[in-house]
């Protein structure tokens, strides 16, 4: 079995961090609600992996000189397996996201999955999943999915969301800076191959960019019998290009698609980011998140980890809440737990009510998608 320390070398027996972190179990405490000032209950937990990517997407990072993390920065899989169990037992998280970056760059990926699955939200929980496993699911650019996805699936990944913006290759390599279309699509099929109980694209869309294509990719999903969800873009660039005029809003997503395909709306969404739309023919579903012009940060449950452990209750936060330095400070047991728990409690204590984009006192974010999670 591969464990790892902080250092990011490879231990062996005589090693004691992966048992000070074993014997650093939450299931002593009851679970209880972890719920922020504006009522809304924290389910779902979005762990960034890796700083990394093998793509250079315009709308995620520049075209170079990006500087990654050094591996001793990075959270061991042990370390976010501890951070992941204690929100799951303590606090009835019952959705776990891995991403990056991209998360497949990051070595013996399967390991971490299989860690994380063995998470079962408690019986006392008020989770929907109480005494399941959590819903454990996994956002790829899928260049390299056909190297793991077997090996994935069989550790007890349930879903994956796969990104792909364009179909034409021309237009593929401009957006991701890589020639990789040829991939991306062949990861899909292998997605589709491997029995997940869900395989979703998510195709960012940038006015004068890639909106011609809207229909091309959602009869793309509905071939493929997956569901397309359509992002509003962002401003979360590296370069900070972004300007309202480029945001594709919803509705016109919508009208676009339901102009060629008629749709009716799926009931409400919760707590997931996505609306819903089923096709009139039953072929299927699509999906959009109006991140920008319908901002659902109303029912948000979502808060997040990056790569080098620092806790964010929003994809825009401005402040993060340092978890690294508690799990690295020598302290074990219920000790440990407590202190990682009071930095959490503290994050989540000062959520917001929502990201503010197109208001005056918005405030971009310092980090890149890339170095968030998305």
């Amino acid at each position: 079995m591969v464990t790892e320390c902080p250092s990011g070398e490879k231990c062996g027996s005589s090693c004691s961090y992966p048992e000070r972190m074993a014997n650093s179990g939450s299931s002593d405490v009851s679970a209880r609600d972890l719920v922020d000032p504006f009522g809304r209950t924290i389910r779902d937990l979005r762990i960034s992996v890796t700083d990394r990517c093998n793509f250079r997407c315009t709308y995620c990072m520049p075209a170079e000189g990006m500087t990654w993390l050094p591996r001793s920065e990075v959270l061991s899989f042990e370390e976010l397996e501890h951070v992941a169990r204690l929100c799951v037992e303590r606090y009835g998280v019952d959705g776990i996201r891995l991403t990056g970056g991209e998360p497949t760059v990051r070595a013996h990926l399967p390991v971490l999955v299989a860690k994380l699955a063995t998470l079962v939200v408690p019986t006392e929980s008020a989770s929907p999943r109480r005494g399941q496993p959590i819903d454990l699911a996994l956002t790829t650019n899928g260049a390299t999915l056909t190297n793991c996805v077997d090996e994935l699936r069989a550790a007890g990944l349930g879903r994956v969301n796969i990104s792909l913006d364009t179909l034409d290759r021309e237009r593929f390599e401009r957006m991701t800076r890589r020639d990789e279309l040829s991939n991306v699509l062949a990861g899909i099929d292998a997605a589709i191959g491997a029995g997940f109980s869900s395989v979703k694209i998510n195709a960012v869309i940038e006015r004068g960019v890639n909106d011609d294509e809207i229909v091309d990719l959602a009869e793309f999903g509905r071939a493929k019998g997956i569901e397309v969800r359509f992002i509003e873009f962002m401003p979360l660039d590296a370069e900070g290009h972004w300007v309202n005029d480029k945001v594709v809003s919803q509705d016109e997503i919508v009208a676009r698609i339901g102009a060629v395909h008629p749709l009716e709306s799926v009931p409400a969404r919760g707590a997931a980011p996505a609306d819903r739309w089923r096709y009139l023919d039953g072929r299927g579903t699509v999906g959009a998140i109006p991140s920008v012009t319908k901002p659902f940060c109303g029912d948000c449950d979502r808060v997040r980890i990056t790569a080098d452990g620092q806790f964010r209750t929003c994809l825009f936060a401005t402040s993060e809440f340092d978890i690294r330095s508690v799990l690295r400070s020598g302290l074990a047991g219920r000790e440990l737990d407590d202190a990682v728990a009071a930095v959490i409690e503290r994050a989540v204590g000062t959520k917001w009510a929502g990201h503010q984009i197109n208001q005056v006192n918005f405030v971009r974010p310092k980090r890149t998608m890339s170095q968030i999670g998305g």
